[in-house]
């Protein structure tokens, strides 16, 4: 089995307690890490490994996207500025309604691919229809990926309804579990999209294939009301009554939440992905992360779609959440730089089931890791290696990527993706939905 001794500047493990390492190594043995130690120690102890050497760079856990819609980065940008039913009704929807096909789907998460795999993204917590092409589309490209077994209570064109979209969400299960890269979701879109009576299949497909969930809840001030209205209470009582929330429950947006509300999350364990510039984007609000942390609440983050966000930048989304939740508190403590960076690997590998696979570099852990380079003149001077990710570090200073051992990224190159002919399919398809808008 082959090693590979990689030789950063900096190795941030983000392992409990462990401060920035310099002056250290990492042998990757297979599609797992095999050491983390000293530098010369690791040179004289591996003399066979081959070396790749990093000089003025930070390794790095790979990041994790707690919540995107992948094959939307083929409407990046039809409908800005405009509030999110609005957004949805008038503009996203009928535009899926015409276009979304198994090949659409595919086309879209490649490219959501491309771009997460530049960004330092290594798994990707995804939202969408046709499950199979965001399978392929991850296999393909050797990212990883929690496909969505996605669900809404009326038709469109992947399935006739909610017992269509269970049943194809459950047979693309069947044909890719096993599969190294992938994980599933049990994934109801939206407390307004979804009966109680689908929530509750969804919720015991969950338990029985012993998976996550995945749901939009209280991303709006006008969702909440609206729910009180329909069903005489808020949303999240209403999920509540019917089960859903527990450690299997990934709760995406969150932003309207009041005392209980927040009590009740850290009660039950749910895990809350905070997707600031998507929800800063469309004026929904902002995620109450400093009564979050103070209960104890897992904490995590993502881009949303690149129809709402425009990126899928995991760095964007980490200085974001720290800057914001300073902001509106008042509290320049609020998400220090170590706690955005384990929102983004740590905590939220918890999320996704996988603490013990990812999250951090350590001994054992599938080899999921980032190289970022900080030898370019907005980058230095390095006093805090850790702060400078967060506060000074972008996407583009990531420079190689590994996935479980593989290298998908060299010196920004993406090394399983042709990105020329993906670009040119990419605008091929553009052009046809510009032409028959």
């Amino acid at each position: 089995m082959s090693q590979t001794l990689l030789l950063p500047r900096w190795i941030l493990t983000m392992k409990p307690g462990e401060d920035t390492l310099e002056h250290h190594a990492l042998l990757i043995d297979g599609e797992r890490i095999a050491a983390v130690g000293p530098r010369e120690a690791l040179l004289a102890q591996y003399p066979q490994a081959a070396r790749v050497e990093l000089p003025e760079q930070i390794l790095i856990p790979g990041l994790i996207n707690g919540h995107a819609h992948s094959a939307m980065t083929l409407l990046r940008g039809v409908a800005d500025d405009v509030p999110l039913m609005d957004w949805l009704q008038n503009h996203i929807w009928p535009l899926e309604r015409k276009w979304v096909s198994e090949a659409w789907t595919y086309l879209g998460s490649k490219l959501a691919a491309a771009e997460g795999l530049r960004s330092g993204t290594t798994y990707i917590n995804d939202m969408y229809f046709f499950p199979t092409a965001m399978a392929r589309a991850a296999i393909d490209s050797g990212v990883r990926a929690a496909v969505s077994m996605n669900v809404i209570d009326f038709p469109t064109g992947y399935a006739s309804g909610p017992d269509d979209y269970i049943a194809k969400g459950v047979a693309a299960y069947e044909q890719y579990k096993g599969e190294a890269l992938l994980d599933w979701t049990s994934a109801p879109h939206a407390p307004y999209t979804v009966s109680d009576e689908t929530f509750i299949k969804l919720r015991d497909l969950a338990e029985k294939l012993d998976i996550q969930m995945h749901c939009h809840i209280h991303e709006t001030a006008g969702e909440v009301s609206d729910g009180l209205k329909a069903h005489g209470v808020r949303p999240i009582t209403r999920l509540d009554k019917l089960g859903l929330f527990s450690e299997r429950m990934i709760a995406v947006h969150m932003v309207h939440l009041d005392e209980a509300e927040i009590e009740l999350m850290a009660r039950k364990g749910v895990h809350l992905v905070h997707n600031p510039n998507s929800n800063l984007k469309l004026a929904s609000g902002v995620m109450p992360l400093k009564a979050l942390e103070a209960a104890g609440v897992n904490t995590i983050l993502g881009t949303d779609g690149a129809a709402s966000n425009n990126r899928l930048d995991m760095f964007g989304e980490i200085r974001s959440a720290a800057l914001l939740a300073k902001g509106v508190t008042g509290d320049p403590t609020v998400v220090s730089a170590r706690t955005a960076l384990e929102m983004a690997t740590l905590r939220a590998a918890k999320a996704m089931g996988r603490a013990d696979d990812l999250g951090s570099l350590e001994v054992g852990k599938l080899a999921d890791v980032v190289s970022v380079s900080l030898d370019s003149p907005e980058c230095q001077p390095v006093y805090n290696a850790a702060a400078q990710l967060v506060y000074v570090a972008g996407r583009e200073h990531v420079s190689n990527v590994w996935v479980g051992g593989r290298q998908v990224l060299r010196d920004r190159q993406t090394t399983t993706i042709d990105v020329p002919a993906l670009l040119g399919e990419v605008r091929e398809m553009v052009e046809r939905m510009k032409a028959e808008k």
